[in-house]
């Protein structure tokens, strides 16, 4: 049962190479990012809500112009719709989106009026452009509440599991906040996750431990690809 899950769980994320290197470099453009001095960690691991929708948003920090980064690691797994994360921009500026992890992902910026700002979909005409200077960090907002949505590109399975990291930041940063977020609890939905689900995910956490034996500091590439430092 456990080679099982362990056969299932390295197939998922056999791509898992392959992907990161396709998205080093939309990053490299976030690389001017610099740290400030002795970065401080931290890290959490939270639950996401069994919520579809913006109110079950899983809270990822604040982000503040030349203080904090903000990153986040999970699984939208199988039969999952969406993930929404909310955070809070403290002032006006260029925000950069760094991303890796599994293809056929939608990424969404939405304000707090739930009006889409940025869109990885390249049919999304305006929206899409607005997402490529996001990537390069050239994309200005304006303070206030924000949500990353989450979800399958069109005419992606349902079934297939899809692992990602994607990390915030405006300008430089001295403290990075790290969030897991785990599918929600059995309770929450009145279904138990299968073993390769739960592996994964156990491995995300497990993951993002690991990031304290990395130096500080380090560029947004090799942040996001710490994350997945368990299954590469």
């Amino acid at each position: 049962m456990a080679d099982d899950a362990l056969s299932s769980v390295n197939s998922m994320v056999s791509g898992l190479n392959a992907s990161i290197n396709n998205a080093v470099e939309a990053i490299r453009n976030s690389q001017s990012n610099q740290a400030i001095g002795e970065v401080k960690t931290y890290e959490k691991s939270v639950r996401k809500s069994a919520l579809t929708t913006t109110g079950g948003a899983t809270d990822i920090g604040v982000l503040a112009k030349n203080t904090t980064r903000l990153n986040v690691a999970s699984t939208l797994g199988a039969n999952d719709k969406v993930d929404f994360y909310k955070f809070k921009v403290t002032t006006k500026g260029e925000m950069t989106l760094g991303q890796v992890g599994d293809d056929g992902l939608n990424v969404q910026v939405m304000n707090r009026l739930g009006r889409v700002v940025a869109d990885s979909n390249p049919k999304s005409g305006d929206d899409y452009a607005a997402f490529k200077k996001l990537q390069a960090g050239n994309l200005t907002v304006d303070k206030g509440d924000y949500t990353l949505r989450v979800s399958r590109d069109k005419g992606q399975s349902d079934k297939d599991p899809k692992n990602y990291a994607m990390q915030l930041v405006m300008g430089n940063y001295s403290q990075d906040y790290d969030t897991v977020a785990k599918a929600p609890a059995k309770g929450d939905t009145g279904l138990a996750l299968t073993t390769g689900q739960q592996a994964t995910l156990d491995g995300l956490n497990s993951a993002i431990g690991s990031l304290n034996s990395i130096p500080s500091g380090q560029t947004g590439t090799q942040k996001l690809m710490g994350s997945f430092s368990l299954f590469v």
